[in-house]
């Protein structure tokens, strides 16, 4: 009986040795199968970050805008298989805000205001807003070609005009709303008069009147009886 018990021990002993044996191997080969997948993952995130920083610096941007772009074809083409106006869709579905700062974008890109440069740029800038708000008759233009003939209105050197245009009323009122309409833009924007003719001159340069005005502006309101006295002849 005694045999028999220790006999039955070993067995139990080497049994839970054999357990203990396969859990450890299937743990680490649990283990070893992780390892394996994060240096996989690695190898991947490495192969993909080394990816992007070989590509250009605005390739985002590009790729999205390039998706973009392409979902507004696809818009517009199923639009004009409906029928239906795609700018106008589109506008019902843009807020009114987001619209105007679109618009005013556009504008801004189309015609930039860098601000004053001098006074040539200046007549640059308005010549050209001038000649973009034009919008040219050609009717009218057809017209007055017939009416005063090839010779007079496309003249040479040789060609001797005689009162060969003749504006239509039209075109008077367009050049009389221009006209106002830059009297008034030059009304709007006058040039601020930089000090008064009749105040009194206590200043001997540009620097020591800015200056006077600063004293006046905190202490004046102090100092007015004794001026006042000063100018009379008065003070003490």
């Amino acid at each position: 009986m005694a045999e028999s018990s220790s006999a039955a021990a070993e067995r139990s002993s080497a049994m839970s040795l054999e357990e203990k044996k396969k859990k450890f191997n299937d743990k680490f080969r649990a283990l070893h199968q992780k390892r394996q997948e994060a240096r996989k993952q690695n190898h991947e995130q490495v192969v993909e970050e080394d990816r992007k920083s070989k590509l250009p610096a605005n390739y985002e941007a590009k790729k999205s805008r390039q998706e973009w772009e392409l979902l507004e074809i696809e818009a517009k083409k199923k639009a004009e298989e409906a029928g239906e106006d795609y700018n106008r869709l589109k506008s019902l579905s843009t807020q009114a805000d987001i619209a105007d700062k679109i618009e005013a974008a556009r504008k801004r890109k189309k015609n930039p205001d860098q601000g004053f440069a001098d006074y040539e740029q200046m007549s640059l800038r308005q010549h050209q807003r001038l000649t973009n708000a034009m919008k040219p008759d050609l009717g009218g233009y057809k017209k007055m070609r017939e009416f005063v003939g090839e010779e007079q209105f496309y003249p040479t050197a040789d060609t001797l005009i005689q009162g060969g245009h003749y504006p239509t009323s039209s075109a008077l009122d367009k050049m009389s709303d221009a006209a106002n309409g830059m009297a008034k833009s030059r009304e709007q924007y006058h040039r601020r008069r930089m000090f008064d003719p009749d105040a009194p001159i206590d200043y001997i340069n540009e620097k020591n009147r800015k200056f006077n005005q600063k004293l006046d502006k905190y202490y004046g309101k102090y100092t007015e009886d004794l001026r006042d006295d000063i100018e009379r002849g008065t003070a003490i």
